[in-house]
């Protein structure tokens, strides 16, 4: 007889204490230990099994994989999925994700192999109901309403191995082998251990669906995102119609590419060319308006962002941003305060990202300046010049890799010149004006030479 014991789980990081507390020693978050029943290690007289050990060098083989159809998709996971993979997938309510991964099962199908749809928060009639306003009745997808994994495994192991097998969602599941409640950090570790030996056994591949907490991480314990292989994020805000895939840990590819979606009444749509798209309703002459010429994985994409810089009577300016990071934009205000004289601390500054984009690298420190400047002097940007650069304390605006893809998605999308660090003169394609800047004051002062009398009091101020 195993014995049982009683112990209390921090739902938010996954740890253990022996008695009831109102904060975690871990992770320090409040009311979060939850009681719950844990096995007692039983004695086993098993004996240890041998196994092989191999040398490093030898013959490998590229792991087999499926590819949906889904161009997008596949380009996050790398290619397709890969046999006896498990990716956990989280995202907001509502955002998208069980009409995505509706989709993928639905182009697997359409590819003749094997996919099996369990929901756990709905009823089967409902997911009949959401593939018919989809249009993917036709698909040939297995669906059942299920939170037994014993269940679930048994079933499944009855007929063909599926290719691919969705779970919506692991906070639903439970498994027999746990004493605690469906969604704890026990059962959903458990449920999560129990899927993956499934996959690994049968070479199906695992699609678990996560809920996310506030702050936008998947909820549960930070082990579960251990033990899968791939973790990605569907992003995306409410009021916009664009949704973003990013992957954040993936075994078997790339972790800095995105696939861009497009939430329509008729699912979601695959957005080929995300640049053209981001700049479709973009603010010509407006001042505060600068198209950053960026990179998302191996993708170019340009994107529009806005500056707002209004006076301010308060003692402490407001600094607010969307989708860019809050330091970077500090340190962009600190470094045209210091070196080039743009007075902003009287200011408050509103930054946004169009399109509900979030940009993670550096080299849009340069058009992120350009929009403050413009916004501050009231001066619209060329129309038809795209900005990038990473910006350095000192003032120095540094090199960015891949200059020539991003000039040359510039270039198709009708853009004329851009302002690039000095390094990038020698990757310009033919017909392009390049404009060097070797430090942000030659920004503010280039910017001021087009000829705008606001712009150039900004001009004269740094020098």
């Amino acid at each position: 007889m195993v014995a049982r014991t009683q112990q209390f789980v921090c739902q938010n990081c996954g740890a253990a204490a022996s008695r009831w507390a109102g904060r975690c020693e871990a992770c320090g978050e409040w009311n979060t230990l939850v009681e719950e029943g844990a096995a007692a290690p039983a004695r086993s007289s098993r004996k240890g099994r041998l196994f092989v050990i191999e040398p490093l060098k030898g013959q490998t083989n590229e792991a087999p994989r499926h590819a949906s159809g889904m161009a997008e998709f596949d380009r996050v996971t790398g290619g397709g999925l890969v046999r006896g993979s498990v990716l956990l997938l989280g995202g907001d309510p509502g955002i998208g994700k069980s009409t995505l991964l509706l989709e993928v099962a639905a182009a697997f199908a359409r590819e003749h192999h094997r996919a099996v749809y369990i929901s756990g928060e709905e009823a089967v009639a409902q997911v009949r109901l959401r593939a018919e306003r989809l249009g993917l009745s036709d698909a040939a997808v297995e669906i059942a309403a299920e939170t037994s994994v014993e269940d679930i495994v048994a079933t499944l192991s009855q007929g063909p191995t599926p290719r691919l097998l969705v779970i919506d969602s692991i906070q639903t599941m439970w498994t027999q082998k746990v004493e605690a409640a469906p969604g704890t950090v026990t059962q959903v570790r458990g449920s999560a251990g129990e899927l993956i030996r499934f996959a690994k056994r049968t070479g199906a591949a695992v699609i678990l669906v996560g809920h996310v907490t506030k702050d936008g991480q998947i909820a549960g314990p930070r082990v579960v995102e251990h033990m899968v292989d791939a973790v990605m994020s569907f992003e995306g805000e409410g009021s916009h119609q664009f949704r973003i895939l990013r992957a954040i840990k993936n075994r078997f590819g790339p972790t800095d590419e995105i696939g861009v979606f497009e939430m329509t009444g008729a699912g979601l749509c695959e957005v080929a060319n995300p640049s053209e798209l981001f700049l479709s309703e973009r603010d010509l002459g407006s001042p505060g308006t600068a198209v950053f010429a960026g990179i998302e994985g191996t993708r170019p994409l340009l994107v529009e962002i806005q500056a707002l810089v209004v006076p301010t009577t308060l003692g402490t300016p407001r600094r607010a941003v969307v989708g860019w990071d809050q330091s970077r934009l500090s340190m962009v205000l600190a470094v045209l305060e210091a070196h080039c004289g743009v007075r902003l601390s009287g200011h408050d500054v509103y930054l946004n990202v169009a399109g509900g984009l979030r940009i993670q690298e550096p080299a849009a420190d340069v058009a992120a300046a350009a929009a403050l400047v413009s916004s501050l002097a009231h001066a619209p940007l060329p129309a038809d010049a795209v900005y990038f650069g990473e910006v350095s304390l000192s003032g120095a605006v540094r090199p960015v890799a891949h200059t020539a893809p991003r000039l040359k998605e510039a270039q198709k999308l009708g853009f004329m010149r851009a302002v690039v660090p000095e390094a990038a003169r020698a990757d310009a394609p033919d017909g392009f004006a390049l404009t060097t800047v070797g430090t942000l004051a030659d920004l503010v002062a280039e910017i001021a030479r087009d000829g705008v009398p606001a712009l150039r009091r900004v001009g004269r101020q740094e020098a």
